[in-house]
């Protein structure tokens, strides 16, 4: 299942939501000046929270509501907590940027907000109108702005829903949690951008036509992680899925989509419909047709991704995502056998595709597709 980052009317059947106001409740022992500062020293990536937390209800029959932000906290579960046994449960990735004049960036979340109602929709769940996910991310973004980094740093935010209603019985859920926490950043990868290694999984596939695929929803990623840990055993970086029916296309990483950097100077991703429909990837796409580059769609096999490496027709292989930005390629290992991409050195069309979003993500540059939505 695709979906379409264009502009779209929220659903008419979550309308009672767009008016929503949040009620702001500043947490009573907040962190210290000297204990934040030290943990954003050296923050990693997603083992620091911040203060607050944003949490709106939704109830079959009354609709979104009580929506509030207040002390994060612990979520009492009952043990028949619909989420716990079926699995209704789907989240988003995106980042707050501090810019030079002190002010606060978002980058695309709209585009985060309808891909949040596409997965909602493929799950059975609610459906949450756009402004009131912009405005949960935008208020937590408010509350916790203490705890953006400086320099390449950033609050990556992680809004998420779980089916809350208490049964045993396999049908969607009547009631929903949908709340937004946020966690100051530093690089995905130790080291930051440089060249990572890729384990080939053969035994192990990440989606197939029908199923789930294009949903950011925690049960793709609990299948990917017994190949992940392949991956580690092999000394590689992250695992990068082929498709389920033939076990020859590159379909996408863990948790990142793949670009293919020709000679000719084009590029080429997988196709849309198993894969997830990357915000990240998107914008990449955009920012390459920009320069004049061409931008294929199209499917792409571990053999053609091994011979054109040996003959030098493929310069460069990169990894994207919200977390990690952009992630040369530079070893590709697997049963099969192994093989560089480049040298094994960061290409220049990944380097500079990285540069140029990530200076219009943090306000150093021109926005010509008017990305960027300021918070502050």
């Amino acid at each position: 299942m695709a979906v379409s980052l264009a502009s779209k009317p929220a659903p008419a059947s979550t309308a009672e939501g767009e008016a929503m106001k949040f009620e702001i409740h500043p947490t009573d022992h907040p962190t210290s000046d000297k204990d934040r500062a030290a943990k954003l020293a050296d923050p990693g990536f997603g083992r620091v929270f911040t203060d607050h937390m944003a949490i709106v209800r939704y109830t079959q029959g009354k609709g979104w509501h009580d929506a509030r932000v207040e002390s994060r906290a612990n979520f009492p579960l009952d043990p028949a907590l619909a989420v716990l046994h079926y699995a209704q449960e789907i989240f988003e990735g995106l980042k707050a940027y501090k810019r030079d004049d002190g002010g606060v960036n978002l980058f695309r979340p709209d585009a985060n907000a309808r891909r949040f109602q596409s997965s909602a929709d493929r799950m059975a769940m609610a459906q949450l109108p756009e402004s009131v996910f912009i405005d949960a991310v935008e208020q937590v973004v408010r509350i916790d702005r203490a705890w953006i980094p400086g320099g390449e740093g950033s609050l990556y935010l992680r809004p998420f829903m779980i089916a809350s209603e208490v049964f045993l019985g396999v049908k969607p859920s009547a009631e929903y949690i949908f709340a937004v926490i946020a966690s100051p950043v530093g690089s995905y990868f130790k080291g930051g951008p440089a060249p990572v290694s890729i384990w080939v999984s053969e035994h192990y596939t990440r989606a197939a036509v029908g199923g789930t695929g294009a949903v950011k929803c925690g049960g793709n990623y609990a299948a990917s992680l017994r190949a992940q840990a392949e991956a580690i055993e092999h000394g590689c970086d992250q695992v990068v899925f082929l498709d389920a029916v033939e076990r020859r296309y590159v379909e996408e990483l863990g948790g990142m989509n793949v670009f293919f950097v020709f000679d000719d100077g084009s590029l080429l991703t997988p196709p849309l419909g198993t894969i997830l429909p990357g915000i990240t990837r998107d914008s990449i796409i955009q920012l390459a047709r920009d320069a004049g580059k061409q931008v294929r769609e199209e499917v792409y096999s571990i053999e053609q991704w091994r011979a054109d490496a040996a003959s030098g027709k493929l310069k460069e292989a990169f990894a994207c995502g919200t977390a990690a930005v952009i992630s040369p390629i530079g070893k590709v290992r697997s049963a099969s056998g192994d093989f560089v991409i480049n040298g094994g050195a960061a290409g220049p069309v990944a380097m500079g595709l990285r540069k140029q979003l990530v200076d219009i993500q943090y306000g150093r540059t021109n926005d010509p597709h008017n990305w960027i939505r300021k918070v502050l």
